[in-house]
């Protein structure tokens, strides 16, 4: 299959009300398994990916060692493999550009991009990031970019994620236009507000599944249901105790 036939096959994966679900990795062993389970598509997490390498997120891990990881399972794998790519691991568009050219040369067919600023406590202005979006679309027109805003990851006070929905709908217009494919909205929980994104955009909508359950993103009509960090710490969890139980 060309890239272009994968990076299509990946888009259309993304169906409102029946979501792909895509079960966070961090290697080509855990694609691997999760491939082998029966997974449609692949997609690693940012978080697991750096500390199963011993480093921070928020783009400590070197971006050649990400690349790295990241050609072991495109390598390994026929599945389609999104990147979790957090800031582009620059600030300007044309940087940016540049690296994501590098993650369609391991064949990946996705990346998340993220709209915080990274090393920092705020987002890009929307302008500031629609552009952004447009530098990460440049890099291929097959490309699925997954822009993320991370409004409501920042907000810890879920009452008052209702007052941010209208700045999400317009960062959501604006990434969109620059050339966005989907639309990531992480910590956002409230499933009436879920059905309010999905019901006012375009774009498919993509949530991260803490505190919620499959049945409640299909009725709110996402299209894109990921685990995040969620695989990686329940791991870890699990080779801890086991550990633990030998004595």
């Amino acid at each position: 299959m060309t890239y272009e036939a994968k990076a299509r096959a990946f888009a259309d994966l993304h169906v409102p009300g029946t979501p792909l679900v895509l079960y966070n990795i961090w290697d080509a062993g855990t694609a691997g398994a999760v491939a082998a389970a029966g997974a449609k598509a692949l997609a690693t997490g940012s978080w697991s990916v750096a500390e199963a390498h011993g480093y921070g997120d928020g783009e400590q891990i070197p971006l050649d060692l990400l690349l790295t990881v990241c050609e072991r399972i495109t390598t390994t794998q026929d599945l389609p493999l999104t990147v979790d790519f957090e800031g582009g691991f620059a600030a300007e568009p044309e940087q940016i550009t540049a690296n994501v050219l590098r993650v369609v040369g391991i064949g990946a067919v996705g990346v998340n991009f993220e709209d915080q600023i990274i090393g920092e406590t705020g987002l890009y202005g929307i302008a500031r990031q629609a552009e952004r979006v447009a530098a990460v679309r440049a890099a291929h027109q097959d490309l699925f970019v997954n822009a993320r805003t991370d409004l409501f990851l920042k907000e810890k006070d879920p009452l008052k994620h209702a007052d941010l929905l209208p700045e999400a709908l317009e960062r959501a217009a604006a990434y969109g236009e620059a050339g966005a494919s989907g639309f990531f909205a992480p910590g956002l929980r409230d499933p009436d507000l879920i059905a309010q994104l999905c019901e006012k955009l375009a774009l498919p909508v993509n949530v991260m599944m803490r505190g919620l359950t499959l049945d409640i993103v299909r009725e709110a009509g996402v299209a894109r249901a990921s685990y995040g960090p969620l695989p990686y710490a329940d791991a870890m969890q699990a080779i801890a105790e086991r550990f633990t139980n030998l004595a």
